[in-house]
Order: structure tokens, then sequence, then C-alpha cells
């Protein structure tokens, strides 16, 4: 089995803040890191340090950034295929760090959203019925759609981070087996019971300290979170949803309790961190998980 992840890539510059500025307050910051990001990228890194055969595309603009880019996600265990379009700037984040461990991002998706659909549908090339392709909320609706829609016809599972939120989503769910959403995602889209009916089969809603859920029509699944100190919340979502699937795809099966279990170590592992892709766990520590 392989997985397909098509999504945005940036990097990632965190700051470290006392607390978030009200309006038109100037606020001091010290510089926490630079790494690779995007929900694209941290997710398809994620999975493949699980030892699950990954290839992950994106959209990049010439420059500095995007050879940055491909030079950290070179030493990555995946098949990276970096499209690189003329004229369009590589995609970066902010991400404010405050004292109490929660964040806030603030992305740019110039390269992402010019993504096209074709150039999606390539992505998929050499795909065959079984595989996963995973995607986030990053991508423009065409090129969405066109992905889910082609991964469908080949006989794919498919997986959606609804991230951020988009208002073309509703009409993708009949196009969508797995879902990743956290409480406030799941009320904007409205509700767990909303998405299994409009065709999606598992809904994997995270609960943030309380643990997580796996939620299908006639079933719900629960699993605690795991006892961490707080350093970094930046990608621990991705981080999460990776690992779950990869777990889930590596033992040839569905989604499970295992497999929620599996994503909350990892996620713990990487909260306990500072910085994005380089909290995660590594190909050791992700063995070590994924032999529990």
């Amino acid at each position: 089995m392989k997985a397909f992840v098509i999504g945005n890539v940036a990097l990632d510059e965190t700051l470290s803040i006392v607390d978030f500025p009200r309006p038109g307050a100037s606020i001091f910051g010290s510089t926490l890191s630079r790494d690779l990001g995007g929900k694209g990228a941290n997710q398809a890194v994620a999975m493949a340090r699980t030892g699950l055969a990954c290839r992950f595309a994106a959209a990049v603009g010439r420059g500095a950034r995007g050879d940055e880019i491909a030079r950290r996600l070179a030493v990555e265990p995946l098949e990276a295929k970096l499209i690189v379009l003329e004229e369009v700037a590589t995609d970066f984040s902010i991400i404010l760090m405050a004292e109490a461990g929660e964040n806030a991002v603030i992305t740019t998706r110039e390269a992402a959203s010019a993504l096209s659909p074709a150039q999606a549908r390539l992505a998929l090339e050499g795909a065959a019925p079984g595989d996963l392709l995973v995607m986030q909320g990053n991508l423009s609706a065409e090129t969405t759609e066109a992905a889910l829609r082609h991964a469908h016809g080949l006989g794919l599972r498919t997986a959606l981070n609804p991230s951020p939120l988009q208002p073309y989503f509703g009409r993708l769910w009949p196009l969508v087996d797995m879902v990743f959403v956290n409480e406030g995602e799941a009320e904007a889209l409205g509700g767990v019971e909303t998405l299994l009916a409009e065709g999606v089969q598992d809904v994997v809603l995270t609960l943030g300290g309380r643990g997580a859920a796996l939620i299908r029509r006639d079933t719900r699944s629960e699993v605690p979170a795991q006892p961490c100190t707080v350093i970094d919340t930046t990608g621990a979502g991705d981080c999460f949803m990776a690992v779950a699937l990869a777990s889930a795809m590596l033992r040839g099966g569905q989604l499970d309790a295992r497999a929620l279990t599996h994503a909350a170590q990892a996620a713990a592992r990487t909260v306990a961190r500072p910085g994005t892709v380089a909290a995660f766990p590594d190909r050791a520590e992700m063995a070590a998980i994924l032999a529990d």
C-alpha cells in the first residue's frame, strides 16, 4: 500500500510571545525555530517516517525558499514531487507561540492555490486500488475536488483534514472516506452526524487534552490523550492524523482504537518539543510507537 499526499508546503518561522496581541498593539517576540511546514508537508513527512511508502506533491515558486524546501524534503524518506511555478511566491508561515503553549498560525497560500487540477491528477500517476490519498484545505476548490474525484475513480481510499475551513467542503463528502476534525471544525461543518449522513465512513474527532474519538454511523471508540509537557503544539494535529492513517495502512486494515492510540503517542512527543517537522518522532521513535 502507498500513500499519496497532495497539499501545501511552506517554511515555518516560529516566534515566542508572552500572549497574543490585541488589535493595534505592538509586542516583542523572539525567534524559536525555522522549519519545514505546511499541513501537506507535515502529514507527508510524519507518514513517511512510519515506514509507509509515501509520495508528496506540492507547488513552490522559484527562489531561495523553494530551494530550501527541496533540500529539507530530500532528507526525508518520501518521494517528493515539487511543482515549480513561475511568478508565484513559495508559501511561508508565521507562527506565534504564547507562553501558555497555544499558537496562532498565519500561512500564505499563493503557491498552494495555484496548483492546477491537472497537476493534482498527475500526482496520482501509478496509484492502485487500496492506496490512500490524503488532502487538506489549502488547495483551490477545483483542484481539491479533481484530486478526490480522480482518486475515487481509481479505487483509492481518501482522507481529508478540512482545515483551514473552506466554503466548498460540503460538496466533497461523497468523495471522502475519512475525515479528521477538531471540535470547532466539526461544529462549523454541521456536526459529525452531518458528515456521516453525507457519505463519510469514518470521522476522527480530536478532543485536545481529552483525547480523540473514532465515530462511525453505529459505533464510537474513544482513546485518551497521552500525558506530556506542552512546549509547542504546532503540527501536532497533522502528526496525529498521519500516524493514525499510517498505523491502519501498515496493518492492512481500517482505522481503529489502536491507530488512534499510536497517533496520540506520536502527538504527545511532538508537543513536548519546539518546531514543526523537527518535533515529529523520527523513524526509530515511530517504529517504537507502532510496535506497541
